[in-house]
C-alpha cells in the first residue's frame, strides 16, 4: 500500500470513528476549465469550493474531482495537472471532460451521490445511475435546444440556483432551488467606506452592461472602479466599444481580473456595487459578495435579481437608467449593517451545504442508500485513468 493509500485509509477511519451515521459519502464534479477555487474570475468553480469546504466542515467524506491545482480539505482526484483554461497545450477540453467521466463512472460505487456541475456531459453515462447524482445549473436555461435534452433523459435530478432560472423548462426533474453561498467569514464588512466611488464587478460582457455602468457613474459625478474578466470571445467587445468609453476620461479605472483580498477591498470600499444588467442572470455572484461587504447594489430588473435582492433593504432594483438615477440617492442611505445581516441569514455557504444535504438524503430515502464498494481495495483503474494520470505526473 502507498503512502497516498495509508494517509487516506487513516483519514477514513478518523471520519467513520467521529462521524455521525447519518454523514455521507458525496463526490463533487467539479468543470475542469478553472481550478476551484478559481485564482481570479469563475463563478461555478468558486461555488463548488465553498460548497465543498462547508460540506467538510459539516463531517461529510467528500471527494472533489477537478483541476491539479485546486486546493481543497476534501480528497483531491486531479483530473488534470492544471486549469485547462491556463494550459496552452490545450486546445479542446471535451476530451479531458470524456476521459474524467470514464474514470468517475469506474469508482461511482464508493459514493452515496455524485454532485455534477459541468452542466449535461454526464447525462448519457449516468442516466441508469441517475437517482444518485445530483445535477446543479449554473447557466441560462433559455436557449433553444435545452428543452429537448431534458425530455430526452427525465428524471435526472436537478438544482436551479433561483426559481427565475428554471422558468423556461418547467417540466425538468428539478429537486430544488439552491441559492450560493459563501463562508461567513470569507469577505468582511465595511460599514464606513471611504472610497468615494461606485464599483463594477463581472465579465467585460454585453449582457452584464458595463457600458450603462460607466454612463451611469458619469452622469452621477463619481469615479467608477472596474474589475473584470475579458473573455476571448469579449475582446473584440472590450477592445472595439468599452474601452474607448474609459479611455475617454479619467473618471473610470479599469483594474482587470482581481482575487478575493482584493474584492473585499474594492467592494467594501465603494458607496455602492453597479449591476445594470441585461440577461436572464441564473444567480449573480458578485451581489452577495457586495452584501457580505455590507455594500449596497444598484441591479437592474432581470433574472434572479429580484430574488437575490431586498428591494430598500440590501439594494435597489430598477428597470431603466433614468430609474436607476433616482434611486441612487435612497440606496448610497441605505443601512449597511442591516445589508451585512441579511446575507448572513439568507447566503452563507453553511446554508447551502446543508439545503444540498437534504437533497442528497432525498434520493437515499427514495432509492435506499447503495452498497457501497470500500475504496480501501486497490482497483484497477480505467485506460481513461491512466491516460489522465499520465497526463498529471507530466506536468
Amino acid at each position: 500500500m502507498t503512502k497516498t493509500a495509508i494517509r487516506i485509509f487513516l483519514r477514513r477511519l478518523r471520519l467513520r470513528l467521529n462521524a455521525p451515521e447519518d454523514d455521507m459519502r458525496i463526490a463533487q464534479v467539479a468543470p475542469l476549465m478553472e481550478s476551484v477555487p478559481p485564482k481570479y474570475y469563475g463563478g461555478t468553480e468558486r461555488v463548488v469550493h465553498f460548497l465543498t469546504e462547508a460540506l467538510v466542515d459539516l463531517g461529510h467524506d467528500v471527494t472533489l474531482f477537478a483541476s491539479g491545482d485546486s486546493v481543497t480539505r476534501a480528497d483531491l482526484v486531479p483530473v488534470v495537472r492544471k486549469a485547462l483554461r491556463l494550459d496552452p497545450a490545450v486546445a479542446d477540453p471535451v476530451p479531458y471532460y470524456l476521459l474524467m467521466l470514464d474514470w468517475l463512472n469506474s469508482r461511482a460505487d464508493e459514493f452515496d451521490v455524485l454532485h455534477f456541475h459541468i452542466d449535461a456531459f454526464h447525462f448519457p453515462l449516468f442516466n441508469g445511475r441517475r437517482h444518485r447524482t445530483v445535477t446543479t445549473l449554473h447557466g441560462r436555461q433559455d436557449l433553444p435546444d435545452i428543452g429537448a435534452l431534458y425530455r430526452g433523459f427525465p428524471g435526472m435530478p436537478l438544482v436551479s440556483i433561483s426559481n427565475h432560472q428554471r422558468t423556461p423548462v418547467p417540466d425538468a426533474s428539478f429537486a430544488a432551488t439552491i441559492p450560493h453561498g459563501l463562508p461567513k467569514d470569507l469577505l468582511a464588512p465595511t460599514f464606513d467606506p471611504r472610497g468615494g466611488y461606485l464599483a463594477f464587478l463581472g465579465r467585460m460582457s454585453p449582457e452584464k452592461g458595463p457600458l450603462i455602468a460607466i454612463r451611469l457613474a458619469r452622469a452621477l459625478g463619481l469615479q467608477l472602479r472596474m474589475a473584470a474578466k475579458v473573455d476571448k470571445v469579449d475582446e473584440q467587445y472590450f477592445r472595439e466599444v468599452v474601452h474607448p468609453e474609459i479611455a475617454c476620461g479619467d473618471d473610470v479605472e479599469f483594474i482587470g481580473e482581481i482575487n478575493d483580498r482584493d474584492k473585499a477591498r474594492l467592494l467594501g470600499e465603494a458607496q455602492a456595487l453597479l449591476f445594470p444588467i441585461a440577461w436572464p442572470e441564473p444567480f449573480g455572484l458578485v451581489m452577495i459578495e457586495a452584501m457580505a461587504c455590507a455594500t449596497p447594489v444598484l441591479a437592474f430588473r432581470a433574472g434572479s435579481v429580484p430574488e437575490v435582492i431586498k428591494d430598500h433593504v440590501t439594494g435597489r432594483i430598477v428597470d431603466d437608467f433614468d430609474g436607476a438615477l433616482r434611486a441612487i440617492p435612497e440606496l448610497l442611505a441605505l443601512d449597511r449593517r442591516r445589508i451585512r445581516a441579511e446575507f448572513e441569514a439568507r447566503f452563507t455557504a453553511e446554508r447551502m451545504a446543508r439545503d444540498y444535504v437534504d437533497v442528497y438524503r432525498g434520493l437515499a430515502r427514495t432509492i435506499g442508500r447503495p452498497a457501497l464498494r470500500p475504496r480501501l481495495i486497490v482497483q484497477r483503474p480505467t485506460a481513461a485513468a491512466h491516460v489522465l494520470q499520465s497526463e498529471v505526473h507530466a506536468g
